[in-house]
């Protein structure tokens, strides 16, 4: 109820006298008033003392003004003062409304809550924030690590979500980094090895020719040493070029259509030196396939294979070559019963210059690149080549091409 209600009320109750009448109302439902008469002075006994107002606002109130919005205590709202006449005589009637306690009480329960609400929010925030931060920031100083060449490392992560798998995937690009680093590594250090070997034979044998006292027999040896080696370095930097093209595909294909046991046939004749030398068996099993694809290339993985069984066959050996169709491809596989290749070599065997340990041996000629060389054209040709059997008792050379 409003100050002009209880004004209102007040004039339609002649006989009513005021101080008693406005003295009722103040306290009912909440509503504290005070009535001063002309000389400013309180009328209404105070039930609690907060209408204790400034003289100006009365003076204001008593001319004639009507105000609003004065704030006493904070536990009250603001006081209206109205003005109004009674028999001629100005008074002036101040009202404000207590606040219920039971509402103060909520809404402080309220304010309450939402702060505690604000802090554990803020709280979870922040350890989201770190939650999903800090796994960024490690994965942004491995970045930093990788960009200066280190790979040797893995970040740990238990997580399953987007960020863990992207912590997996570059843990897995990390170690592919690490083994293609080694890898060149490796090439350098084999590309160094395998050059200066022969030329430290040809220049301690050119040196020993210059010596005046020296036999017809000492003389065809150490040229003929010389010869070799220099035939070794003419392979090892053709098979490092044949190999630079297969790799950057600066080679472009040559496809026809032949008969590929046909050209089988002609590897093993051509090869028949190295294998009879040996007295090595050689078996073909070989159907009629005509075939699609490079056939210089291709004349290249059979004769690289071929020349691999004979190097590690033993002499007396038996080399089986089979060529067949298998729905929609053409398996050829070369079998021999040679050393064998141990199961932990076979994933590197085609890596450029990797050579098992039982191959090791200087009497075996070779410089690590030919079975690279293959893998590459297989690669080109679409097609896939796979090693097995077991160490001491051979290896089998599968090449599976699409038809």
């Amino acid at each position: 109820m409003n100050s002009k209600k209880i004004i209102q009320a007040y004039e339609s109750t002649p006989s009513a006298d005021l101080i008693p009448f406005m003295q009722n109302f103040s306290g009912i439902s909440g509503n504290l008033l005070q009535l001063y008469n002309q000389e400013g002075k309180p009328l209404l006994v105070e039930k609690k003392e907060f209408l204790r107002l400034e003289h100006g606002y009365i003076e204001r109130v008593l001319a004639g003004s009507t105000v609003s919005n004065i704030i006493i205590k904070e536990n009250y709202f603001p006081i209206a003062g109205v003005p109004f006449q009674v028999n001629g005589q100005p008074y002036a009637l101040f009202l404000t409304v207590e606040k219920n306690p039971i509402e103060a009480e909520i809404m402080n329960s309220i304010h309450v809550m939402y702060l505690i609400i604000l802090f554990f929010g803020s709280l979870l925030i922040i350890v989201a924030a770190r939650y999903i931060v800090n796994p960024i920031l490690r994965l942004t100083a491995a970045t930093k690590s990788m960009a200066k060449g280190k790979f040797d490392f893995e970040l740990q992560t238990k997580r399953k979500d987007e960020i863990g798998q992207l912590t997996v995937s570059f843990n897995e690009m990390a170690k592919e980094l690490s083994k293609l680093d080694r890898m060149r590594q490796d090439f350098v250090a084999n590309v160094s090895h395998e050059i200066q070997s022969p030329l430290t034979s040809i220049s301690g044998f050119t040196k020993a020719l210059k010596q005046k006292k020296i036999s017809e027999e000492s003389r065809l040896r150490y040229l003929t040493i010389i010869e070799e080696e220099s035939e070794r370095l003419s392979r090892l930097s053709q098979n490092l070029l044949r190999l630079s093209y297969l790799q950057h595909q600066q080679q472009p294909l040559k496809v026809s259509t032949y008969r590929l046991d046909e050209q089988l046939r002609r590897v093993v004749i051509a090869l028949e030196p190295q294998w009879t030398a040996k007295n090595i068996e050689i078996e073909v099993q070989l159907e009629a396939i005509p075939i699609q694809g490079d056939e210089d290339q291709l004349y290249q993985v059979w004769t690289n294979l071929l020349s691999n069984s004979i190097k590690f066959t033993p002499e007396h050996g038996k080399i089986l070559i089979e060529a067949v169709m298998k729905g929609n491809q053409i398996i050829v596989s070369i079998t021999d019963n040679g050393i064998g290749i141990p199961e932990e070599e076979r994933a590197d065997i085609f890596k450029p210059f990797h050579k098992v340990d039982k191959a090791r041996d200087r009497s075996v000629k070779g410089n690590g690149l030919g079975l690279s060389i293959v893998k590459q054209i297989v690669d080109i040709h679409n097609g896939d080549i796979q090693v097995s059997g077991r160490p001491g008792t051979g290896s089998i050379f599968t090449v599976a091409l699409p038809r």
